[in-house]
């Protein structure tokens, strides 16, 4: 576990705002004040966008507001046990959780990942270990249309989902969180139809599932953006609508399979 770092964050803080503020967005909950210091300051040192809770419930509050890529979780926190996150947050997402606790015995590492977390990490750990663990988490949720740096393909556009980065060319495109979000959703299930409700939960969660207007505004900016990077047409028709029933992403072409 990291140690010595000055115990400066508090909960609901915020990591990250330079040159790295557009990698992936991680969700840290730790109620040590010195551990969560340390790792916050490590990981947005190394590109990552951190947010901070010293507890369930501020976790729960920042997962509902931002919906991070990956959580990194503790289980021991002062108001609840990790375990309740998990649950909660399995309920509407797939985001990967990783667990960071002192408990080291095999039934509380089986009880966290049959829970739902999707890695455990003990006490005392290192911070290369620790963000190797994350970064091998994010290549898995970009899903078997990623290669094997979790970067997904489709003709010129781009889409790094360990970095957050998407370009088209050597374009970089300015994705907010949310269309960003989208745009990955879709990319890594290439062909297969997804419905309106099911994107809505996906990226703004089970309290936007009837929302249809949120996705239409988003779906038609995204467009926007892609056909303005999209120097030759060759991603013109990329996303591909089903009237009254959701969205898909057009076949890879056969260079990108």
């Amino acid at each position: 576990m990291p140690t010595g770092a000055t115990a400066s964050a508090i909960a609901g803080t915020t990591r990250g705002g330079g040159p790295h503020a557009a990698g992936a967005h991680v969700l840290l909950v730790e109620d040590d004040d010195a551990v969560r210091s340390s790792v916050g300051a490590n990981l947005a040192a190394h590109g990552y966008r951190v947010v901070e809770a010293a507890t369930a419930d501020a976790a729960i509050r920042r997962w509902d507001a931002e919906r991070p890529d990956v959580i990194l979780l503790d289980l021991g926190l002062p108001d609840a046990d990790g375990a309740t996150i998990i649950r909660r947050v399995r309920r509407e997402a797939t985001t990967p959780i990783l667990v960071l606790s002192a408990r080291g015995s095999e039934p509380d590492k089986v009880a966290a990942l049959e829970a739902g977390a999707d890695d455990y990490v003990t006490k005392p750990f290192g911070l290369a270990e620790l963000r190797a663990r994350v970064a091998a988490l994010l290549r898995r949720t970009a899903g078997p249309a990623a290669d094997q740096t979790g970067t997904l393909r489709h003709g010129p556009l781009r889409v790094d989902v360990v970095g957050r980065v998407a370009t088209v060319g050597d374009r970089p495109l300015d994705l907010t969180p949310r269309e960003y979000e989208l745009l990955r959703t879709m990319l890594a299930q290439p062909g297969r139809l997804l419905t309106k409700a099911r994107l809505l939960r996906a990226v703004w969660g089970t309290a936007y599932a009837d929302e249809g207007h949120y996705l239409h505004v988003y779906v038609s900016r995204l467009r926007r953006k892609l056909a303005a990077a999209d120097a030759d047409g060759s991603i013109r028709d990329l996303i591909v609508a089903e009237p009254g029933v959701g969205y898909r992403i057009a076949e890879r072409p056969a260079e990108d399979a």
